[in-house]
């Protein structure tokens, strides 16, 4: 079974050290994900569709709302992932030209080679989740925003943000569509099927499919379960002494607790009261 090392999550988003040794469905975050190699077997991992190598010399980068997903076999030898969700709008608070890293295609290549000066700001960010004591949140997002950064600068289009889109990942240009986003959200916890979505932004159903993934990059099932992701991921981080798994999987929509564990394996990689036994909340 998959382990969850470490997660820390705040207002800079999530970051997690992950033994991963099940596949992931294809999914996608609101924020900008960055994924290394931590320790172990080297591996791939998948965006736009194709397979890329995951190695001490490598990193993933995967934009904001951009499809994904983990085809791990079960034969292979496990991996241990450093991985970064971080919040477009933090970065921006600390470097405004930032706020690019909402766009779709902030980096423009999903697989890079890094420097050692990029290797050692990763493993010092690992040395710092293991370590016994616990990391202060200013001394880990100084670590996050020095990675961030140092991944930005060379790989991204922060330097050229006239080729970059300005439509940043919810800012969809067909007022239809827009609708059926906001509906979703209004929604999350009793997500409507699509023939219903379909009704709300008065389009067919096929038109409506065609039109929701031209402006998100998603199709809505992907849609829904990123925000289904993200509301699980703020109840697990703030339900630690409070409710039962099952009470929680209730609260969240989920019939029961098998749908909800099996949801949340699939799109985070471990069980939902695993999650909730390693986080570390920075309100």
């Amino acid at each position: 079974m998959s382990v969850a090392i470490a997660i820390f999550q705040g207002q800079f988003g999530r970051v997690a050290l992950l033994d991963m040794d099940r596949p992931l469905v294809p999914h996608a975050h609101s924020q900008c994900h960055v994924l290394f190699k931590a320790s172990g077997a080297d591996s791939t991992f998948c965006v736009r569709g194709r397979p890329f190598p995951v190695t001490e010399d490598t990193a993933i980068l995967v934009n904001a709302g951009e499809p994904h997903s983990y085809g791990h076999r079960a034969s292979a030898p496990r991996t241990l992932y450093l991985a970064l969700y971080i919040e477009p709008q933090w970065l921006a608070d600390i470097y405004d030209p930032l706020l690019l890293s909402a766009t779709r295609d902030f980096f423009p290549t999903p697989c890079v080679r890094i420097s050692q000066h990029i290797r050692r700001l990763a493993d010092g960010l690992i040395a710092e989740l293991t370590a016994a004591y616990v990391v202060s949140r200013t001394r880990l997002e100084n670590l996050l925003f020095d990675l961030m950064l140092a991944i930005v600068e060379p790989f991204s289009r922060l330097r050229d943000p006239s080729r970059a889109s300005q439509r940043s990942r919810l800012s969809v240009s067909d007022a239809r569509i827009f609708r059926a986003v906001n509906y979703l959200k209004d929604n999350v916890r009793n997500p409507p099927v699509m023939d219903q979505l379909a009704r709300e932004a008065y389009l067919s159903r096929a038109h409506f499919f065609l039109r929701f993934q031209r402006c998100t990059g998603l199709t809505p099932q992907v849609f829904t379960n990123m925000l289904r992701m993200e509301d699980i991921c703020r109840h697990l981080a703030r339900s630690q002494d409070r409710a039962t798994i099952g009470r929680l999987a209730r609260e969240l929509g989920f019939a029961d607790q098998a749908n909800f564990t099996r949801f949340v394996r699939s799109h985070a990689g471990v069980v939902p009261g695993e999650y909730r036994r390693v986080v570390q909340l920075y309100a």
